[in-house]
């Protein structure tokens, strides 16, 4: 055996076990060495018998938990440990290696524990202070978690998982440079790691710097095409830079990958992507099957207290400056305090901002959550018994999923943070209306599907609009001339439509194309595309991110907002109409691409919505050519904006209320949820 002749010393011993078969040490050594061969069924019987025969030995105990921990036997792996730690409680591995088995269990707390006793009997143990900085991470000490990595480190300097996982946690501090600086630390140590690379890519993204996370994607996607996520994130990040080469190949891939039940992206990467939204479940579920604790049977029992009023607890990362935050703000205040009690659970940072402070006074309750475990956020919760739990993140940056599979509350709603399914049987609804998501769509949705009225997207009308509008050459843009403007992320600019604007930027004389500055490498890319059309670069005017009180206010300085699809306008939609923008769109197949649909009919403009590229391009060609028409939808909008549907958030209000009691009612009365569709109620 330590010569490593594995199969040779197996047969010995087995020969010697059909002559001595209770003998002890042999069968404690028969177990090792077929857990070393990867025959962990027999090395489980092997050790079993010799516990049998003496069950006096820790260390038994211990050789067996580490075949239960390989077989994923967690908890008998944790329960073989602690026999072994009653017998002899002065090995610290013994205390690390329970502690990984709490780990697996999830029960953190606990782990943390053993970590200590097994770094009080070694202060040494490199491994016991690395898992440590696991376990505290888990439980969101991230503080305390990058001491224990630093000490890991410095007892063992090339300890690549410690300086990885460090990376890790400044990551969760949103340190990201400093979290990169470790990722890059541990690629020196191994160069063609993809998991690394992907970590790398990640880092760069967060700071923004969109061509180097690619090309660290890239890579880790060409040293292991199977690494968790690449496939996505890599598509994704190309997206973002607007770098087209071979798009349509890479589309079919990660499709392919999808279909085929891989985790090859994330969620959110794919509503960018032409897809179905099969395409978007399956990815959905395979995503939260290997990312999210199982729910087991939750912690709500579905009992309540009696009380007069329904207890909603909103749940999102974005109570800040964030076009969540901005579109949901007045709904929290319009709520009827008489019927409804509503609470905040923060996820994220607060930022000081007076939008910040709007939110919170707004809710009866906040509860800044941000630095809870998942577990401990869910029972929080729990205590504060929430009748009906609102995801505002799904899949989007900061979410934790996790808090939600531990089912806090008897109902969980997916609503307006993401454009899709979570693919998940502890989200019961999804709050959507007719036009965004018909009840055909069903069958491609793990939430029962419950239509608002007019539109499922909420408004804020104390939006505020900067009281002066820029002139055209404070922005940068000609003195005369049509102005198409697209306020969308680069992620959502495809070819097919980038296109349809340069045909448009041919057929309209003196017309300019105004984009939202995200990075500079899309802006090369696409002057580049335009040149490559024909179009001179210089009629692609890049605005910069400017506060949104100023945002807004340039608007006014646009004629036509041409929307984008797959992945629509969404907030920015709503952001131009207010303004009083008119927005012309495609709908599409999927929810992602169907809300400008939606926002355009509930604010009284639905000829604005075409079926197809070829309407799309031909209408737009023709509002550029007929001022007439376009300064009639213009005076609509403005006509409509303080009557309509989208922006009357006291309705709206009402509305969304009669869905929660609906949902409470049918939970009432036992029944599992269903699809329904809300009253519009008049006023």
């Amino acid at each position: 055996m330590r010569s490593g002749a594995l199969v040779d010393a197996e047969r010995h011993v087995a020969a010697f076990l059909k002559e001595n078969p209770r003998h002890f040490g042999a069968l404690n050594l028969q177990g090792m060495l077929l857990m070393q061969l990867g025959r962990l069924l027999e090395a489980e019987r092997a050790i079993r018998k010799a516990i049998k025969i003496h069950s006096g030995s820790d260390a038994t105990f211990y050789n067996y938990a580490l075949v239960l921990k390989s077989l994923g036997r967690s908890q008998e792996a944790y329960d073989a440990l602690s026999k072994a730690l009653a017998i002899n409680p002065t090995v610290a591995e013994t205390w690390n290696n329970r502690g990984t088995a709490l780990n697996d269990l999830r029960r953190y707390h606990e782990a943390v524990a053993d970590f200590q006793q097994a770094i009080a009997l070694n202060p040494r143990f490199a491994e016991a202070h690395y898992n440590l900085g696991r376990s505290l991470a888990e439980i969101r000490q991230f503080e305390q978690s990058l001491a224990a990595y630093d000490t890991a480190i410095a007892l063992q300097p090339n300890f690549v998982n410690a300086i990885v996982n460090r990376g890790k946690t400044l990551f969760q501090l949103r340190r990201y440079e400093e979290a990169l600086a470790c990722y890059q630390q541990a690629r020196r140590l191994q160069p063609d790691d993809a998991e690394i690379l992907f970590d790398i890519g990640a880092a760069h993204f967060q700071l923004r710097q969109y061509s180097e996370a690619f090309s660290a994607y890239d890579r880790a996607f060409a040293v292991n095409p199977d690494v968790k996520f690449a496939a996505g994130r890599r598509l994704q990040t190309k997206m973002f830079v607007c770098y087209w080469s071979n798009l349509a190949g890479d589309i079919e891939d990660l499709l392919a990958r999808i279909r085929a039940g891989r985790p090859a992206a994330m969620p959110f990467d794919l509503l960018s992507v032409a897809c179905s939204a099969e395409d978007q479940l399956r990815c959905a579920r395979v995503y939260a099957s290997d990312e999210i604790v199982p729910a087991g049977s939750g912690l709500s029992g579905g009992q309540r207290c009696s009380r007069d009023r329904l207890r909603v607890a909103y749940v999102s990362a974005d109570f800040h400056n964030h076009a969540t935050a901005a579109l949901i703000a007045e709904l929290i205040e319009m709520h009827d305090r008489s019927r409804v009690e509503v609470l905040g659970i923060s996820l994220g940072p607060d930022d000081g901002s007076s939008m910040r402070r709007r939110i919170v006074q707004a809710f009866d309750k906040f509860v800044d959550a941000r630095n809870l475990s998942d577990g401990d956020a869910a029972r929080t919760m729990l205590r504060l018994d929430v009748d009906i739990a609102v995801d505002l993140k799904g899949y989007t940056q900061d979410s934790r999923p996790g808090i939600f599979a531990l089912r806090p509350a008897p109902i969980q709603v997916n609503y307006l943070g993401y454009p899709g399914t979570m693919g998940v049987n502890f989200i019961d609804y999804i709050l959507a209306d007719p036009i965004i998501l018909p009840f055909d769509q069903q069958p491609y949705y793990a939430e029962r599907i419950v239509h608002l009225p007019d539109t499922y997207q909420v408004n804020d009308r104390k939006r505020s609009i900067a009281a002066r509008t820029p002139t055209r050459e404070e922005l940068g843009l000609p003195e005369r001339g049509f102005v198409f403007a697209c306020f969308n992320n680069s992620y959502k600019i495809t070819p097919e439509f980038f296109s349809a604007w340069m045909r448009l930027l041919a057929a309209v004389d003196d017309a300019v194309l105004w984009l939202l500055r995200d990075n500079a490498t899309a802006e090369a890319n696409l002057r580049s595309e335009a040149q490559r059309h024909g179009i001179d670069p210089a009629r692609l005017v890049f605005a910069d991110r400017r506060p949104i009180e100023e945002h807004l206010a340039r608007h006014r300085a646009a004629d036509l907002f041409l929307d984008t699809l797959p992945y629509n306008a969404h907030t920015t939609a709503s952001d131009a109409l207010w303004v009083g923008l008119p927005v012309l769109t495609c709908m599409g197949e999927t929810f992602a691409g169907r809300v400008a649909a939606s926002l355009l009919n509930a604010v009284g403009l639905p000829e604005l919505v075409t079926a197809n590229l070829e309407d799309y391009e031909a209408l737009a060609q023709k509002l550029a050519r007929e001022p007439e028409r376009l300064a009639e939808i213009k005076a609509r909008l403005a006509r409509n904006r303080d009557t309509c549907a989208l922006f009357d958030t006291s309705r709206f209000a009402r509305h969304i209320e009669a869905a929660y009691f609906r949902m409470w009612e049918i939970f009432q009365r036992g029944e599992p949820p269903r699809a329904f569709a809300v009253q519009r109620i008049e006023t």
